[in-house]
């Protein structure tokens, strides 16, 4: 089995939403990227995305682009971003999701060869404008990925465990010192993680390499080329 990662697929959620008003890289996104995916993914393969599937607003305006995505090959594990608005009850969306297609939120799913755990995250508390509520936010999401990995590692028996988060845990800034999201990680052994939320000149910014002992890679759909990323560990 392998194990791929492409996120902020930013699919139309019924409104036609056209994606290449960010740059002409973006005409035919989807298009290119199902190419890939079926040039490449294996019905047994697991394909990871890391939030921001779709514009919608509903869940019942986000399911053709749900169903869309479940047509493509391998089993597919969804993350929340921070533009899922879709995304409410998760026993609703768990019930509505095609075969082989799951949600992961503050818990872990058993792949087989692996584990995977995850969050959605939030804002690094490293800039002057990062308020109160940003830093209760950021402790949240830090809590709710210790849940998280907790329940990969009951499970895990020594298999690899990869995490994935939407927003960056971990910015070349943020290099020396780690930040909670980092620790967290290193701590409970993961192996991969891999993250989103970063596009266009902001991709710069993103961090892929080891630290601490944890092999990162930013995986947000433009910063990837519109081609999957096998993250295999």
């Amino acid at each position: 089995m392998k194990v791929f990662a492409i996120g902020d697929l930013h699919l139309p959620g019924g409104d036609c939403k056209p994606m290449d008003v960010f740059g002409p890289h973006w005409e035919r996104h989807f298009e290119r990227i199902g190419e890939d995916w079926r040039a490449r993914v294996r019905e047994t393969d697991l394909v990871l995305l890391p939030g921001d599937l779709s514009w919608a607003m509903s869940l019942s305006a986000a399911l053709p682009d749900l169903q869309a995505v479940g047509a493509l090959p391998g089993v597919k594990l969804l993350l929340r971003g921070n533009h899922d608005y879709w995304w409410s009850s998760l026993s609703q969306l768990r019930a509505a999701l095609p075969p082989g297609m799951h949600a992961l939120q503050n818990d872990a799913f058993d792949a087989g060869a692996c584990v995977v755990c995850g969050t959605r995250g939030w804002t690094l508390p490293i800039s002057p404008e990062s308020d109160a509520q940003d830093e209760k936010l950021y402790r949240r999401e830090t809590l709710r990925l210790e849940l998280s990995l907790q329940a990969a590692q009951r499970v895990a028996q020594g298999r690899p465990i990869v995490a994935m988060l939407h927003y960056p845990p971990l910015l070349p800034e943020t290099l020396r010192e780690g930040t909670a999201f980092s620790r967290l990680l290193s701590a409970y052994g993961v192996r991969r993680c891999v993250y989103g939320h970063l596009h266009g000149p902001s991709i710069r910014r993103g961090f892929a390499g080891e630290y601490g002992g944890v092999r990162y890679d930013l995986v947000s759909c433009d910063a990837l080329g519109f081609r999957l990323l096998d993250v295999t560990p």
